[in-house]
Formats: C-alpha cells, structure tokens, sequence
C-alpha cells in the first residue's frame, strides 16, 4: 500500500539552500481553507482602474471566494464600496460584473432601494412596522483604498492600510506607465485553471522557464535583454522587469515604426497575495492578472487591459491578442500540468534555484513568495511547527 503524503511544514531557511513548498500545500484541503481565513479574506483585493466607476451609479463587482463587494461611485463622485448583501435578509444585490446602477441599489427580493451612499432610502411597508428606523440602516461598508490610478478593497476593517505595504510602488509605475491615470478598460477575459492559485502566482514570478519551455516564451525571452532581466522583492510587492534588446524594429510581429507606447521595457510589478500590474516592450496598455481561488485545485486567473483615451497601434492590438490567446494560454497549460504532476506519489518537494547574484534565471522571488504564504499561515495558527524545508 501506498501512503498518503505527511503535510510536512514548511520554513524558509536560506533561500539558496531552499526547497519548494511540499506538494499537498498544493491540494490538501485544511491547507487551502486555512489561506483562505489567513490570506485572502484579510488581503487587499484588485477592482479595477477609477475610471470605471467615475460617474454616478458605476459599479464593479468583485468576489472573493464566498464573499462579494459592490464598488460604487456615488452622487458625490466618490467610490465607496459595500458588501453585496440586502440588509433585510441577505439577498445578494447585484450579480453584474460590473455597469451602471440607475439611482438606487435596489433589492429584487423585497426592493429594499439604498442610495449610492449606502443609506437605506425606502423599505416596502416599513411605515407599518413598530420601531423600524429607515435612518439607522445602510449597507455593510468595506475598506477601499486607491493606489497608482487602481481601486482596491479589503474585507478586514482591521488590515493595514495598502498604501503602507505598496505605496513605495507608486513612483515606479508612474515612470514605467506614464497615461495610467488617464486610462480606460478595453477588455477583461476570465480563465479557469485547473490548478491551485500558488502554481500559478508562482509561474509568474520566476524566469528560469522563459527561455526553456514553450514557443512564445521563447518569443518574449528574445525580445527582452534577458541578461539585465531582474527580478526584486520589496516586502508585500515585487517587480520583474528587463530592457529590450536594442535595434527593435518590430514587436509581437508588427513594425514599431512611430506607435506610441507606455515603455520599451518589460514591466511586471506584483502586489500580495495575487495582483499584478505591467506592461510588453512598445505597447500602449497597462495590463492586470489575478489570481482568485476557487478551490484547492481551481483558480479564476482575470486578465484585463487599460490604454489611454487614443487611438490603438497594431503593436498594442496584436500583443494584447498575443497575451490573451498565445503567451497565457501557453501558461496555463505549465501550470495545469504541474499541478496534475504535484499529485503524483513520486514527488513531494524540490530544490529551489536560486543563485547567489539573484539573477534572471533565480527563483528567489519564488522562495519569498512562499516565506509570505508560510509567514501568513503561522501568523494564524502561531501552534504550527517549523519542520521541513532548508
């Protein structure tokens, strides 16, 4: 008979002498319940750019798990955002992604309307109710904060504010992505991965198979100067990012000729647990991926796509088409064969590459990823014993 795997924990040691997280963190089911109640209730959750609530009434949905919060601006003009639930008897208010709500949120259970505030403005019948306060009700707020253009929102009335971990970030992307305050949403496509979010959180944040697995990872490692590619931790938020070769006449197989563009580097800057904003060598968009668990071995990966108020080059359309269909897909087929492989009865953990020099082939980022998941994971079980790993 063949045992089950021990759930050996991990911790992080030397990161050059690191071996990766074992495999059932990749599936195990406490493993995952215990992210979600120690990681992703209390973390910092990308909504959107502020553009697509700059007018009274727009709305962006955003769920996390089993829990959903309703972003909104209001009459004011101020973005506010509530959980998604009727105070009456908790139907969920809006299922939309995202659009514009005329005047009020209205319930479609009992049509309990709430301003765009949040303030309950009429309940059915509530004047033959004794003791019911119209005035004392309103909807459950929720933190939201915006950083570098983006709106963010937070479950934990108590979690610290984004600004503190990522607000070192803000310079940066205002060189790399100069128009993002001008921004507007082109498109949002939404992927099902059959593997756990941490495969694919970590397959983005490593070169060392840029150059060794698929066709157009190959494609994109020889745009880049792949020798100055550097990959840099910064406590809750890391960058990936390299120039491009010189003498680049044409990008995702289009001439550059006199497009504009945002930078002609490869940008990634990465926010915990699962955000990352960046941009491709000659192209005029800003781009976001997301992470979100659906299960031990489920994610929804959300890629979408801003550009400023101009016209699109070809350079931006195709790549935009590129990363959608060619480079993304490419990923998901790695990450979904990795997690098939994690399960297997013949592996549990490796060792992590991670050079002296950090350099681009390093996976040091990697290793400080999974220090922030195993740090997280101790912080809410402090019971936990520090056994495997370096």
């Amino acid at each position: 008979m063949i045992p089950s795997k021990p759930l050996a924990h991990w911790r992080s040691g030397d990161p050059e002498q690191a071996h990766s997280f074992p495999s059932r963190y990749y599936y195990d089911a406490g493993v995952f319940q215990r992210e979600v109640e120690a990681i992703f209730y209390p973390a910092w959750h990308f909504a959107g750019h502020r553009s697509e609530v700059s007018e009274p009434g727009d709305f962006i949905k955003v769920d996390v798990l089993d829990q959903s919060v309703l972003v909104v601006c209001g009459e004011d003009g101020v973005a506010r955002a509530f959980h998604n639930v009727c105070q009456h008897r908790g139907t969920r208010l809006v299922e939309e992604r995202r659009g514009r709500i005329e005047h009020v949120i209205r319930c479609p259970y009992h049509a309990w309307a709430y301003r765009l505030d949040g303030r309950l403005r009429r309940a059915p019948r509530s004047d033959s109710v004794r003791g019911f306060d119209p005035g004392g009700v309103s909807l459950a707020p929720v933190r939201i904060e915006e950083v570098s253009s983006f709106l963010f929102v937070n479950l934990d009335p108590e979690a610290t504010p984004f600004r503190e971990d990522v607000g070192a970030s803000a310079p940066l992307m205002a060189r790399c992505f100069p128009d993002l305050p001008d921004m507007e949403l082109v498109e949002e496509l939404d992927y099902e991965v059959a593997a756990n979010w941490k495969v694919v959180a970590e397959n983005a944040i490593e070169g060392y198979h840029f150059s060794l697995s698929g066709p157009v990872h190959k494609d994109l490692a020889g745009l880049i100067r792949f020798d100055d590619y550097r990959l840099t931790p910064h406590g809750k938020w890391w960058t990936y990012m390299g120039p491009t070769e010189p003498g680049q006449s044409q990008a995702y197989g289009r001439e550059i000729g006199d497009a504009k563009y945002q930078t002609d580097w490869f940008v990634n800057v990465g926010f915990w647990p699962h955000t990352t904003l960046y941009t491709f060598p000659f192209t005029d968009f800003v781009g976001s991926f997301n992470q979100f668990p659906l299960g031990p071995e489920k994610t929804l990966l959300r890629f979408a796509y801003y550009r400023p108020q101009r016209p699109e080059s070809e350079v931006t359309k195709e790549c935009m088409r590129w990363m959608s269909y060619d480079l993304g897909p490419e990923d998901i087929d790695l990450n979904e064969r990795q997690q098939r492989g994690l399960r297997s009865f013949g592996y549990d953990s490796g060792r992590l590459f991670v050079d002296s020099e950090r350099g681009n082939n390093s996976e040091h980022l990697v290793h400080h990823f999974q220090s922030l998941v195993a740090e997280a994971l101790r912080a809410h079980q402090p019971s936990l014993e520090e056994v495997g790993g370096a």
